[in-house]
């Protein structure tokens, strides 16, 4: 039985750098990246504690062990994440209907991954669900981005409500920025 809850332990934030290093794109084979998709950014248990400082990310517990994770990377995150800050100034010359990026309140999903044996048993949309509960009354939505490369992550973003708003290139990868909007139901979660 899964228990979706926000971390609070310091084991916890291990069982997350672990799981989130054995499924980087470095380290796992190419029908692999293609099959179950990938992880680009790596997370020490350093910067996991350092982001949770800020605010609790989400987890999915079974028989004890984290087995899935949601990171929240809020803009203050920037201070301990260089990538984030990157992403953030990125993201802060962007609009969404009509108004800059920067006029909403959003956070950004920093990464999501589910160990492959738990995969296919509806983790990925629980612990999103489990971010629009917990961060709703502070945010207008969740925004975050997904590799182009990544289908499977593609996908299953969309599914959850998701829309792509912007795709651009960095010094990593080809990304789509995506948003899920929890305003008014303008994109509805498709449960």
């Amino acid at each position: 039985m899964y228990t979706i809850e926000l971390v609070t332990t310091t084991e916890q934030i291990q069982q997350i750098a672990k799981l989130s290093a054995i499924n980087l794109r470095s380290v796992i084979d190419e029908h692999t990246k293609i099959d179950q998709g990938f992880l680009t950014w790596e997370y020490t248990p350093r910067l996991l504690a350092a982001m949770h400082e800020f605010a609790p990310s989400v987890i999915a517990i079974d028989e004890g062990n984290v087995v899935g994770y949601a990171l929240v990377a809020t803009h203050a995150m920037a201070e301990v994440h260089t990538e984030m800050k990157l992403m953030l100034d990125n993201l802060s010359t962007l609009s969404y209907l009509g108004q800059p990026m920067n006029d909403y309140r959003y956070y950004m999903m920093g990464q999501i991954c589910i160990a492959q044996e738990h995969r296919g048993k509806g983790l990925f949309e629980k612990l999103y669900q489990h971010h629009r509960t917990v961060y709703s009354n502070q945010f207008d939505m969740l925004m975050t981005e997904v590799s182009t490369s990544n289908h499977r992550s593609m996908r299953a973003h969309e599914k959850v409500g998701f829309k792509t708003i912007h795709t651009y290139h960095d010094h990593m990868d080809e990304w789509n920025v995506v948003v899920w909007d929890w305003r008014g139901g303008k994109q509805k979660n498709k449960e």
